[in-house]
């Protein structure tokens, strides 16, 4: 969490500032090649594609600085070879490299395939050196497009869709990763990789729900937590509390928005049983913003008045975002989590007026793929407008980059199997639009047999990926390793929280749709204290 506020306050807004990969498999039946072979060869392209140039190189290893805005570094990395796949889709004029990294030595035999965050398609060098650091063979691709941040290839110079591009992006580059780096590990090695995984968070964690969805045969086990999932919608959707903000002419400050959230979860903690600083079920909690109203908060050293104004804000943007006639359009930003992640504004100007700094990776969605004008000032979006950009978002987008088909038979009868853990403090992916997903599965192909190939933990009070070490931790890899090698289907993640006062709570996640109650007794840190149950009616 402390990265992640460092980067915002560094002026920049990522959808996934941390979705690195920390937790790792132990690895298996290790192997050593010597001396490995770190040349060259001739790749099969994939269908539709032509290999531009392939290249190698060895690398001692040691340690790895992850490039772009994330950065990032990882320590005592093995040697590897560091393969390079250049694609391109003829007539297209994209050039998609996919990196494939081979630990030189103690390869596990299985192979990783790494998401990417925000705008980029793939990993910065973290996810690699880490993967590789536990064995693993390890790829992503960069689809063509760029670093986090980079919207600069949406748009051609016509001003129109780079249609080529945002399939890449979308889909059609993950899944020639996948046959690429197989294929890499495969001639280098001798041998296939005995087991292949995908592992990704937030932009990372919605490529992984697409290979399910389009894929299924690529990866035996798919590791997507705070999955960017339903794109077309949330990406709307999260620019809510902006257009909320601008239309009631009403700017609440991080301080005051604190002030709700910490009221919020102190008045919801009790609902699992113990007052322990999280809040097991924000969508279930009632807390009314009103009841603050007149309350005097003290921000930067001046007491302030907590108005009917800024509870209203918080109201509609906990609400999620509406039609003009009411009719709900996406689930809000979840009690608990930081609102001013969505809801920032600017520092006051020498009249002490502010307005609006939006969320860049929304923001850019709605001016660039909606507007097609990438300086388009969002700042003027009314309500009416909004609804107007939800429903062209879902007309254009939907089957391109929607990620949302419930239909898993296909990767149910290939025998992989579907992790997910989403924070329910999530302040840019709302948690419910991942549950509405699970939801949806569950009705098309049958209640309580979807456990047998997909499972999904919610993690209170964690924010955006942050079980990957920025807020709490879990080894959700190791799980879903010892689901697919040896059949143990996980029952609970086992994982470390982070209360509201900032003390680490042991907590073993339960499966959706269950719930954790306290026992009545025991230590609330500890998670013998507390047991999995079905969720009481509302």
């Amino acid at each position: 969490m402390k990265r992640l506020l460092t980067v915002l306050a560094a002026g920049v807004p990522l959808a996934a500032v941390m979705y690195l990969p920390t937790a790792s498999a132990a690895p298996g039946n290790s192997s050593a090649f010597a001396p490995l072979p770190c040349s060259t060869f001739s790749v099969k392209a994939p269908a539709g594609t032509e290999v531009e140039s392939v290249t190698a190189a060895r690398r001692p290893g040691g340690t790895v600085h992850g490039t772009g805005i994330l950065g990032g570094t990882v320590t005592d990395v093995p040697a590897y070879c560091e393969l390079t796949v250049t694609l391109t889709h003829p007539g297209d004029g994209d050039h998609a490299k996919v990196r494939t990294w081979l630990p030189v030595n103690g390869w596990n035999g299985r192979f990783q395939a790494i998401g990417g965050a925000a705008y980029a398609a793939g990993d910065n060098g973290v996810g690699l050196a880490t993967a590789v650091k536990y064995g693993y063979a390890a790829a992503t691709t960069d689809a063509g497009v760029g670093d986090v941040l980079d919207t600069g290839w949406a748009l051609n110079g016509a001003r129109q869709v780079n249609t080529a591009l945002l399939k890449n992006f979308a889909d059609r580059s993950q899944h020639e990763l996948a046959l690429v780096g197989k294929q890499v590990v495969d001639e280098v090695y001798g041998r296939a990789a005995s087991y292949s995984y995908w592992n990704g968070c937030s932009t990372g964690g919605r490529q992984g729900y697409m290979e399910a969805q389009r894929h299924p045969d690529d990866f035996d086990g798919i590791l997507a937590d705070a999955p960017a999932i339903n794109w077309d919608e949330f990406e709307v959707a999260t620019l809510w509390p902006q257009v909320v903000m601008n239309n009631e002419k009403t700017y609440p400050s991080s301080c005051e928005f604190k002030a709700f959230t910490d009221a919020a979860v102190k008045a919801c903690d009790p609902l699992d049983g113990v007052e322990d600083g999280l809040v097991e079920d924000p969508a279930r909690c009632d807390f009314d913003a009103r009841r603050l109203i007149g309350t005097k908060v003290v921000c930067d050293g001046k007491e302030l008045t907590i108005t009917a104004a800024d509870a209203t804000v918080v109201r509609k943007i906990w609400d999620g975002p509406r039609t003009p006639s009411g009719r709900k359009l996406w689930p809000g930003v979840p009690v608990g989590a930081d609102l001013s992640a969505l809801a920032g504004t600017t520092a006051p100007d020498g009249n002490g007026n502010v307005k609006g700094a939006p969320f860049g990776v929304p923001a850019a969605w709605v001016a660039t793929w909606l507007e097609k004008q990438p300086d388009f000032d969002v700042s003027t979006i009314t309500y009416g407008g909004f609804a107007k950009l939800f429903k062209q978002s879902e007309a254009e987008y939907d089957k391109v980059i929607g990620t949302d088909a419930p239909d898993l038979s296909a990767f149910r009868k290939s025998g992989g199997k579907l992790l997910t853990w989403h924070g329910q403090a999530d302040q840019y992916i709302p948690t419910q639009g991942t549950v509405a997903y699970r939801e949806q599965v569950e009705r098309e192909m049958g209640g309580a047999e979807v456990d047998d190939f997909y499972r999904l933990f919610l993690a209170p009070g964690t924010d955006h990926c942050g079980l990957n070490g920025t807020d709490g931790s879990a080894d959700g890899l190791a799980a879903l390793t010892a689901w697919v090698e040896h059949g143990k289907a996980p029952g609970t993640l086992p994982a470390t929280l982070v209360n509201a006062s900032g003390q680490n709570a042991a907590r073993d996640l339960c499966g959706y749709p269950r719930v954790s109650r306290y026992k009545g007794h025991g230590d609330p840190a500890a998670a013998a204290s507390f047991r999995c149950v079905l969720p009481s009616r509302r």
